[in-house]
């Protein structure tokens, strides 16, 4: 098999297993049944790390179950090829051409060369980011829940953070609303979900050469321009459009700070994560459909995100302006991108977009009489297929036949498009060698 259906195929049996984990009894809250239904959106959502739920986590999943949930968020959010090289080196065995090249496929790596080294390196900045971050919400949350739990609490939501996966055991109380004035909650988790969805190539390459720009690899400037852009220009439009709404950002007590830092993570989650500081429901349309946008576009190539990428949206911009300007190259940095890198960025534009109106289609049909407006589904469905997680009207509360389709689109948004088309295609379609055919024009615009 290819490289793409191994990956394909990794994710899916990662998924059927954690399902039946979750199905055994040792995994629910005493008293409560999960239905396989739930048990396998649970699954897909962790894996996928998304973050949608139809049972609350925390009041339906025992600690045996939640440690299934974290261990099916890391094993998503980082790959299981990352883990399996990471024990093949421990217990000293030898990692093959073909792992080497599934962890190329995995990575987004130049290369070949140093691939496992670049694995092992980066799956300890991972541990020590995700430690951090532990360490700093354990500080907040054990005054409010002991040592114990609050510890565990840390452990579990810098986990999530970083994965991007959005999962929380405050549902109950609306994820992380009780912290709308706890500004060091916040802004850790958004700073855990920044840099899980920088992507591994990019946070090696910063590691490197962070103080020298000019050795900066073209991809780490475009990842790190778009993401601040992104981040800066999101917080501005949610602190404008939210600021004087009661059920949002002006909430009892609510300051500048808060204000600024409630519209700032914001920003952050819609892109990836799923986590979220106020009721997304009480949004304003306008905010509703920014959010939208965010989540469509998502975190960067090779990350623990999902979305079109933020590199897909460069190369987009870019060649819009080579159009404008009239070049007939697509130049960037002072680089000129190649046809095949267009070609690419378009496909992976177009199928998404083409999914996203073949789901909103399903889901009138699904969801008809029921009481959901568009906008709300067309919500719910982008945070899906971008692995973000955020709800407005609560995934629990939409028909079988809409959860299903979700699921699906969860799994093509974490293998991505371009995996999914590559593991679909015929390696060996037959061509014509050595031919190519006359030139010709159509109308267009």
């Amino acid at each position: 098999m290819s490289p793409s259906k191994v990956l394909a195929l990794g994710f899916l049996g990662i998924i059927l297993l954690g399902s039946l984990l979750l199905l055994l009894p040792i995994a629910a809250e005493e008293g409560v049944t999960i239905a396989p239904l739930q048990a396998a959106f649970t699954a897909v959502s962790a894996v996928c790390v998304t973050g949608l739920t139809v049972v609350d986590t925390a009041s339906s999943y025992s600690i045996f179950g939640e440690i299934v949930i974290l261990c099916l968020i890391q094993l998503g959010g980082l790959g299981f090829m990352m883990f399996a090289t990471t024990v093949l080196v421990l217990t000293k065995r030898r990692i093959s051409l073909r792992n080497r090249i599934l962890l190329h496929e995995t990575m987004s790596m130049p290369g070949l060369s140093g691939t496992v080294r670049a694995v092992l390196r980066f799956m300890l900045i991972v541990f020590a980011v995700e430690f951090l971050g532990a360490v700093i919400l354990s500080t907040q949350f054990i005054p409010r829940l002991g040592f114990g739990k609050g510890l565990y609490y840390g452990i579990f939501h810098a986990i999530s953070a970083f994965c991007n996966a959005g999962f929380d055991l405050f549902s109950a109380s609306g994820s992380l609303s009780q912290f709308h004035h706890a500004p060091l909650v916040l802004v850790t988790v958004s700073l855990l979900i920044i840099a899980g969805g920088l992507g591994f190539a990019v946070v090696a390459d910063l590691i490197s050469h962070g103080t020298q720009h000019k050795k900066l690899q073209l991809h780490t400037k475009v990842v790190v321009v778009m993401t601040a852009s992104l981040l800066l220009l999101g917080a501005l439009f949610f602190a404008l459009t939210e600021w004087h709404n009661p059920h949002t950002l002006d909430v009892a007590d609510a300051t500048i700070p808060s204000k600024l830092t409630n519209a700032w993570f914001q920003s952050t989650t819609s892109r990836t994560a799923g986590f979220y500081s106020f009721d997304q429901a009480q949004m304003r349309d306008g905010s509703k459909l920014m959010t939208i946008l965010l989540m469509f576009i998502g975190a960067s190539p090779a990350s623990t995100g999902g979305g079109i990428k933020t590199s897909t949206l460069f190369v987009l911009l870019v060649l819009l302006r080579s159009v404008f300007i009239g070049y007939s190259d697509v130049n960037a940095f002072k680089r000129r991108l190649p046809l095949v890198l267009i070609r690419t960025v378009v496909s992976v534009f177009l199928i998404s977009l083409a999914l996203l109106g073949f789901g909103a289609v399903l889901l009138s049909f699904f969801e008809e009489g029921r009481g959901h407006s568009f906008l709300d589904m067309l919500f719910e469905e982008v945070s899906a297929l971008a692995t973000v997680g955020l709800s407005t009207k609560g995934t629990a509360n939409y028909s079988s036949g809409t959860k299903i389709w979700l699921m699906m689109l969860m799994y093509f948004g974490r293998v991505g498009p371009l995996t999914m088309m590559l593991s679909f295609s015929n390696r060996h379609a037959n061509q014509l060698p050595g031919i190519r055919y006359a030139e010709d024009n159509i109308l267009v615009g």
